[in-house]
């Protein structure tokens, strides 16, 4: 009876060993930021070092502290790049058009709870056993608007003719090849699901609100008032200086088009990119861009999956901060190799910006390593990061475990052959 009393003991001493291991992982207990505190030349050394090594193609990086710009890395390739390379953006073109829009908001041209179905005339989802009218701007913002399509936009060659936007919403062309609906599959705010179809509705009500094209109004709302003037929606190969497409093996790939401005399209150079994030930042707030009050609210949780708080109107929500607060952001990826990212501290004003073609994930793992260093906790992006942390000490607990068990059952073998 001791036997088996021990053996079941220990089964419970790893399982309960394993699950504080699990639960603690995502509080990054197991992890270890590659620099050391406050250390930005440290951090600012490895990321430069990672983009020269791994990626073979085009990369720009800058590091901002405080507000300002403190380090500046550009791909030593044939192709030249600097800070005003265009590169293609994929999803965080999405953080722009929350930003267009909260614009929208902010001057009380847009409500983000009235139902969308109040602006919109060229275009209407369609009838399902769901109420079209709980979704809403805010619902579409947070991906919480009850879509289910999980778009990614398909590309389109660069010969090809773009469908009109009604045309898009009625038949997207997917990235997975797969029939897609824009339409409401589950109960409007009941949950948080990844929407592609939900940025591209929003871009036709910006349309429909403003009387202009969605590309005029970022132009002369958005980009314009921060001079970001290498930024836009055009086809990147039309671009002068622009860093193209790169495979994963540093081959030349081609450019795309894509049919979806608002979730995917978007274009810009690391310059411009730098200025749209320092006017988020409490140090170097532009009065051009948005109000202080509503940048916080666009990083307010409203989207949440596993228990975490991971999305608010229009950006990723990382990881919490010392304060109570988010680094928040936006990050894109797309085939062939394309992947940007953007990361904002609002504790310290500090921020990492990556534009980079030819490694599908590099420029996600630096910020992610960033987002480690900043805060001590690991992001939302970084599970595979967060379940390796978790062999060592597993192993090293089970082992510990089975040593301790096995001294008491050693214990009680010893003293009955002495009985």
């Amino acid at each position: 009876m001791f036997y088996l009393k021990l053996t079941i003991g220990s089964i419970l001493a790893v399982a309960c060993w394993m699950g504080m291991v699990f639960f603690s992982a995502f509080y990054g207990w197991w992890m270890q930021p590659i620099a050391s505190p406050g250390n930005s030349e440290q951090f600012f050394e490895y990321a430069s070092n990672r983009l020269e090594v791994e990626n073979p193609g085009n990369s720009a990086f800058v590091l901002i502290e405080n507000g300002h710009i403190t380090g500046e890395y550009y791909s030593s390739g044939s192709d030249q790049i600097n800070r005003d390379t265009a590169f293609s953006t994929a999803s965080m073109s999405k953080w722009f058009t929350a930003f267009g829009v909260m614009k929208l908001v902010e001057n009380g041209e847009l409500d983000l709870d009235k139902p969308i179905s109040e602006y919109l005339s060229r275009w209407e989802l369609p009838p399902g056993q769901f109420d079209n009218n709980q979704v809403t701007v805010r619902g579409l913002l947070s991906h919480t608007a009850g879509f289910n399509d999980g778009l990614g936009f398909g590309d389109y060659e660069a010969d090809e003719e773009l469908p009109t936007l009604e045309e898009s919403l009625t038949n997207p062309r997917a990235s997975s090849d797969r029939d897609i609906s824009i339409a409401v599959s589950y109960a409007p705010g009941s949950e948080w699901r990844y929407s592609g179809g939900g940025y591209l509705l929003l871009e036709l009500v910006v349309e429909e609100v403003t009387g202009q094209s969605f590309e005029d109004y970022m132009r002369e709302s958005v980009f314009g008032p921060l001079e970001m003037n290498r930024s836009g929606y055009g086809y990147i190969g039309n671009y002068e200086n622009n860093a193209g497409s790169y495979g994963r093996n540093g081959e030349k790939a081609p450019a795309y088009q894509y049919a979806s401005k608002a979730a995917t399209a978007f274009v810009t150079s690391i310059s411009d990119l730098s200025k749209f994030v320092m006017s988020q930042v409490s140090s170097s707030q532009n009065s051009n861009t948005l109000s202080v009050d509503t940048i916080e609210k666009m990083r307010e949780p409203h989207g949440r999956t596993s228990g975490f708080d991971i999305w608010g109107l229009g950006t990723i929500l990382y990881s919490p901060t010392e304060s109570g607060d988010f680094v928040f952001g936006h990050d894109g990826a797309n085939d062939p190799a394309i992947n940007t990212t953007a990361r904002i501290n609002p504790d310290t004003s500090d921020a990492i910006v990556i534009l980079e073609t030819g490694h599908p994930s590099l420029a996600t793992n630096i910020a992610s390593e960033w987002v480690l260093w900043q805060t001590g906790y690991p992001d939302v992006l970084d599970n595979d990061a967060v379940i390796a942390s978790m062999y060592l000490p597993a192993l090293i607990g089970t082992f510990a475990i089975f040593l301790l068990f096995s001294y008491l059952g050693f214990r009680h073998y010893s003293k009955r052959r002495a009985a």
